[in-house]
């Protein structure tokens, strides 16, 4: 903290007699001359010199007493908002004995008004996601479900828990037991669950449990053995047949990610937005990877060539409507090599319709060159063509043409579903077999950063620059997690750096540095990472390096559940948002939209420039959230801005 400037000049002595004021204002040799001349003129242009001298130091005086002034001033200010330090180490010691002092923090007289709660319909709402609204607008035949984003769907109000809700349980206890109160669904919809993943619910008291020992898990295990069989792999070792991303569509509660979390296979579960019972809402509560993703109407906001493997089971697409259409979105976002594994009574067909839908679905498959590896019971698993050539090589009038190059864009976001085979153009076609394995693969060498245009010496920079900030950050919230708060009854906390944060949302992930300093140091996390539509877009490479991600536009709310996240980090995002300038999306706006993401007791962490962060720091204020500016050492330009959701609970009526 600055210190107010001393007031007064250095060096000047006052004393009682006026004339020993003038001569120790004055020089010495004229001093000499005042105390021995006796000219009368000389006498009378001393005076004046002196007069005009005087007047001259007074001005002076006055002119540093202001300065001065206005400088304490200015640090008193300065200490009322908040105090910047300097020192990591120092840094710890004082947050854990003065926790949040800074919730304080207001702009005096001209303090932001805070935002209103939201009413008790909106404690589950997610924006764009209308189905009611898509409805009387006349979309239908699935359409309805899918996602519409108009002026309307800014949230102006923070959206409360539930009377109920209770902080969940840490991983991987978590992953589990979820509290009831949590989630919307009603006890009908648990015991009425249908597939495989959703059985295995169990309600008990106030909890939700997914018995990781029980028959269901046994069968969950079973059936991930079944399709690693007939991919020709044994022991569920899907690294070694390239795979390490898979996207679940309608995903149950997650079962089956959960179950291959210890094979090191990072599942995204999608699914529509359900008002109830929601699969992306449950499997989020549990820890895992999902978030809401309808492709009825629209492309997934993920680049051509994204995943692995692609698994439905009984995910309730009809896969034969439309055309094919469906399936040529998702042949789009599979890897060459990669597999389809559809789980449907559809293919074990007992009557007329069902073996009409079948026969199509099969031929369909076979038009966009894939091949169908096996099948078993109601299980089949197709591999799509490692080879371009297969495309020209099909009999004229067969299947979807190959999309052209002014069609063919890598990373869509949100476009019309197109009727054309996409990614055939890219340099990132390279079987799945032919990519490096995890956990190597997380790391690229020289070959394969060429195909993103990086050095590997910017990658090598990014990544030990992350491995510090890590450092720093988890040094940071360590004392805040394990200080602030006092224990829960029955909850003990686990000794730090572990099992801190579970769900991590990277809001400008760049090239994925921190999802993979997150990794290295074996933090008990996953990340989502975002790639903003307003800046470069490394989504291709994050999701090549195995992990998971999404396109997005800030400007709009995110396709999920409020309460989702534990941890939001914002490097340089603000920079690059303003830097767009549209009047409709201001950074408040955003920080709504944070606080609808976040967990109460939830961290935000926004690095950015001083003038950003002070701008933030200020808004938060509206957001009833506590927040404390932390100066960063590497660079004199940038703040760190932590900040954490209070606990704020609804009334009950």
């Amino acid at each position: 903290m600055s210190m107010p400037l001393q007031r007064g000049i250095s060096g000047v002595r006052v004393s009682d007699s006026s004339d020993d004021l003038i001569i120790n204002l004055l020089p010495s040799t004229v001093a000499a001359k005042t105390v021995f001349s006796t000219d009368p003129y000389s006498a009378r242009s001393r005076h004046r010199l002196m007069l005009m001298f005087l007047k001259i130091s007074l001005v002076l005086i006055v002119v540093i007493a202001l300065a001065g002034s206005f400088w304490w001033t200015i640090s008193i200010s300065t200490s009322s908002r908040g105090h910047v330090y300097h020192n990591y180490r120092r840094l710890q010691e004082q947050l854990v004995s003065d926790l949040w002092d800074i919730g304080e923090i207001s702009l005096g007289p001209n303090r932001w008004k805070e935002l209103e709660y939201c009413n008790i319909e909106s404690e589950n709402f997610v924006p764009c996601f209308n189905v009611s609204e898509n409805l009387a607008l006349g979309y239908s035949n699935g359409d309805e479900n899918d996602r519409f984003c108009g002026p309307g769907s800014k949230q102006e109000c923070l959206v409360l828990p539930p009377v109920k809700y209770r902080v969940p349980l840490r991983w991987p206890t978590g992953k589990d037991i979820i509290w009831y109160s949590n989630v919307k669904i009603t006890a009908q919809e648990v015991v009425s669950s249908g597939s495989i993943t959703k059985r295995m619910m169990m309600m008990e008291d106030d909890q939700i449990s997914f018995r990781s020992a029980s028959p269901m898990s046994d069968e969950v295990e079973d059936y991930s053995h079944q399709i690693a069989e007939m991919i020709g792999i044994k022991k569920d070792n899907f690294i070694e047949a390239g795979v390490r991303t898979i996207l679940d569509i309608g995903c149950g509660y997650g079962s089956f990610g959960a179950h291959l979390l210890s094979k090191q296979i990072l599942t995204m579960c999608i699914a529509n937005y359900e008002a109830s019972g929601s699969q992306v809402q449950l499997t989020l509560e549990r820890g895992l990877p999902a978030m809401i993703g309808s492709f009825i109407s629209k492309q997934l906001p993920y680049p051509s060539l994204s995943f692995d493997m692609l698994h439905c089971l009984r995910c309730g697409i009809d896969w034969d409507q439309k055309d094919g259409l469906l399936l040529v979105e998702i042949d789009r976002v599979l890897k060459p090599g990669g597999y389809f594994v559809w789980t449907s009574p559809l293919t074990n067909p007992r009557n007329k319709d069902h073996l009409k839908r079948w026969n199509f679905v099969h031929d369909f498959a076979e038009s966009i060159c894939w091949t169908l590896l096996n099948q078993q019971d109601e299980t089949v698993v197709w591999k799509k063509t490692i080879n371009t050539k297969c495309y020209s090589s099909r009999k004229p009038g067969v299947g979807p043409s190959v999309c052209t190059k002014g069609h063919d864009v890598e990373s869509p976001y949100y476009r019309p579903l197109q009727m054309c085979i996409g990614g055939t153009r890219s340099r990132r076609w390279i079987p799945i077999e032919g990519r490096t394995r995890w956990p190597s693969r997380s790391n690229m060498n020289k070959t394969e950063l060429s195909l993103y245009g990086l050095h590997p010496e910017v990658l090598g920079e990014d990544a030990e620059n992350w491995k510090i900030t890590v450092r720093e950050y988890w040094s940071l919230l360590s004392p805040l997690i394990f200080s602030d708060h006092p224990k829960r009854p029955g909850d003990e906390d686990p000794s730090p750096p572990y099992n801190m944060l579970r769900n991590v949302l990277d809001m400008n992930a760049q090239f994925g540095g921190l999802n993979s300093a997150l990794l290295e140091a074996r933090k008990s996390v996953w990340v989502m990472n975002v790639v903003p539509t307003a800046g470069p877009n490394h989504l291709p490479m994050i999701l090549d390096r195995g992990f998971v991600g999404v396109l997005h536009d800030w400007c709009e709310p995110f396709p999920t559940y409020p309460r989702t996240y534990d941890l939001v980090h914002a490097d340089n995002l603000l920079s690059l948002q303003t830097s767009q300038r549209r009047k409709s999306c201001q950074l408040i706006d955003i920080f709504t939209e944070i606080d609808r993401l976040l967990r109460p007791e939830g961290w935000v962490i926004i690095r950015d420039t001083v003038q950003l962060v002070e701008s933030a720091r200020a808004s938060v204020t509206q957001l009833k959230w506590e927040a404390r500016v932390i100066e960063v050492e590497s660079s004199s330009e940038q703040r760190l801005l932590i900040c954490q959701k209070p606990f704020t609970k609804r009334q009950s009526i």
